[in-house]
């Protein structure tokens, strides 16, 4: 599958960040900086990317296994499923809250996990630790995924508009990403059974999968409708509406794009792969039952 380096370079470093951009431009600045989301949801992300973590690392499952398996059993596919979903589901209002859940999970989120991911390291503790905490900030630095939701939020807070020959081109490439993206993770499914069945790469055990998938579907959705009721109990001007957004936004399948970033940083794709399909097919289910619950 010589082909699939070429297609994640092409949706990671053109077509998801002209997404991410036409999200953050398109989106009124005030929808971007409701706080009491900001710290609810984040909350919870960081909760589950460490829950996560402590639960799945051991073995042959280091720091950047480990990272971007926690990086998928806390990042919903909020992009390209949650925004019309939930506006279909409960009217134009769910967007704000839906999109700027895309931000906090492609700004803070994707950026954790990445520095987790760079903890592997050899020689010394001192060392070690040093040259972690640069490799981590590399890794930081070298997603332009978040810089493109931020360059968005600058020309949606200076209510700039570009070019229509660019804007027309952005368009092209941010349609583009889900089909290439989806297209790209089924070669990589493919690529590691052939790779499995040639002795050169180890099987996915069903145990490293599913649990993680189970996670994201149950306890992630549990975990943000507690927090969020919590907080609106004690006084935190959490709006019940957009609660019931997160939750429902929370119920979602893994995002296709942990693949795509697990391919760039040398994470074990074959592993994060199964655990989007297994979590998209479940979620066929588990999300109808989460949408009776919170909207009845």
């Amino acid at each position: 599958m010589p082909a699939i380096p070429g297609l994640n370079a092409f949706v990671l470093f053109f077509a998801l960040p002209c997404m991410l951009y036409r999200l953050g431009a398109s989106t009124p600045i005030a929808q971007l900086l409701d706080p009491s989301v900001v710290v609810t949801y984040l909350l919870c992300a960081l909760i589950m990317v460490g829950f996560v973590v402590a639960v799945t690392r051991h073995g042959r499952i280091g720091w950047n296994d480990a990272a971007f398996g926690a990086l998928v059993g806390a990042f919903p596919n909020t992009g390209f499923m949650g925004v019309p979903l939930v506006v279909a589901l409960l009217g134009p209002r769910a967007a704000g809250p839906a999109i700027l859940l895309v931000l906090l999970d492609m700004v803070v989120t994707t950026s954790l996990c990445i520095a987790l991911s760079r903890l592997d390291g050899d020689g010394d503790s001192g060392a070690s630790a040093g040259q972690a905490a640069k490799n981590a900030l590399k890794g930081v630095a070298a997603n332009p995924l978040p810089w493109s939701i931020l360059l968005g939020a600058v020309v949606s807070a200076l209510q700039l508009e570009l070019p229509k020959p660019i804007a027309q081109t952005v368009g092209l490439l941010a349609d583009a990403a889900s089909p290439v993206a989806l297209f790209t993770i089924g070669a990589v499914l493919a690529r590691s059974q052939m790779m499995a069945q040639a002795g050169e790469a180890h099987t996915v055990h069903w145990l490293e999968v599913v649990p993680v998938a189970a996670i994201k579907l149950f306890l992630h959705p549990l975990l943000v409708l507690l927090v969020g009721a919590s907080a609106i109990h004690i006084g935190v001007p959490l709006d019940r509406f957009a609660l019931t957004v997160l939750v429902l936004l929370a119920a979602l399948p893994s995002a296709s794009n942990v693949s795509l970033l697990a391919e760039r940083f040398g994470a074990d794709n074959g592993r994060i792969a199964r655990i989007i399909l297994v979590s998209t097919a479940a979620a066929f289910f588990t999300f109808s039952g989460a949408v009776a619950l919170v909207t009845r």
